[in-house]
């Protein structure tokens, strides 16, 4: 059984990107204030930009506001992704930004609706309920998770910038030693540490935002081999070569850069997605030479 990254990687080959389109239905951008309207906004995309994406990220928020019939229209982008997919010759992840997070039988059912109900591959969820409020989302290893370490809007110093400390040796409850760790650190450096050590099914990544370039260091010093969904590029005001370098892995790959009003909001959707493609792969080729 393949795991989610494995697949994840072999759509990043086929389409030499690693970019992640957003898919998210502002209202303001819609021609009309209803579920259909964010259909429609989102099946163009999608067919515009569909060769250029290693992975689309519609945003459930955007899709809920509409109730029942967002949810439907959300189901629809979905399936269409699917079909251009099978068109393509080539899967392409969906990544629902839901950012859930609960327990037990309710994490179960958040569970069931994203992969089973939605049929997404893949889903953002909140670690601070801790590791068995992720379970149910990584049990196939088909399925994948991205876990919120350090997120991209300004806020998010006020949690996830405080400084832990977890003494000079933490115990993992699921593992059969002890696990050596520095006195103190940021507490998102601490999430990814533990996102590195519960990635046992090649399912699990991390959010790291390319607004925090110093933190996307530390983060991929902690998780040394974990993909990362980072946004900020763009209207955030994120800097598309300093994210890559400070977060691509040693083997050029483990990145996925969400561009989402970058793309919808231009002229010519499919245009600005095959340039930013391709602009990240300009950039690989730089830095890689930089490393010779």
């Amino acid at each position: 059984m393949e795991s989610f990254f494995s697949f994840l990687e072999r759509r990043v080959d086929d389409s030499s990107s690693l970019l992640c389109v957003g898919l998210d239905p502002h209202v303001s951008d819609l021609k009309e204030p209803t579920a259909a309207s964010a259909l429609d906004f989102c099946l163009h995309l999608v067919k515009q930009t569909a060769p250029y994406a290693g992975a689309f990220k519609p945003n459930a928020a955007f899709f809920e506001v509409f109730g029942a019939d967002g949810w439907t229209a959300l189901k629809q982008v979905i399936d269409t992704i699917h079909e251009e997919s099978k068109r393509l010759g080539s899967k392409i992840p969906v990544i629902l930004d839901a950012k859930r997070g609960d327990i037990a039988s309710t994490a179960e059912a958040y569970a069931k609706s994203a992969f089973e109900t939605l049929g997404a591959d893949c889903i953002t969820l909140s670690p601070y309920l801790g590791k068995d409020s992720i379970e149910p989302f990584i049990k196939d290893q088909e399925k994948g998770v991205f876990l919120l370490c350090k997120t991209s809007n300004p806020g998010s110093g006020d949690l996830q910038d405080l400084i832990v400390d977890g003494g000079s040796l933490i115990v993992d409850r699921d593992a059969p030693s002890t696990v050596h760790r520095p006195s103190s650190m940021f507490l998102y450096e601490h999430v990814a540490r533990l996102a590195q050590t519960w990635n046992t099914k090649n399912n699990i990544g991390l959010v790291a935002g390319a607004t925090h370039i110093d933190a996307l260091k530390r983060v991929r010093a902690a998780a040394p081999d974990l993909w990362f969904l980072a946004p900020g590029v763009g209207t955030q005001g994120g800097d598309l070569e300093s994210a890559l370098k400070a977060g691509l892995r040693k083997d050029g790959k483990g990145m996925l850069i969400n561009v989402s009003r970058g793309i919808s909001r231009a002229e010519d959707p499919a245009k600005a997605a095959a340039e930013l493609r391709d602009r990240i792969v300009n950039i690989k080729r730089d830095l890689n030479r930089e490393a010779r």
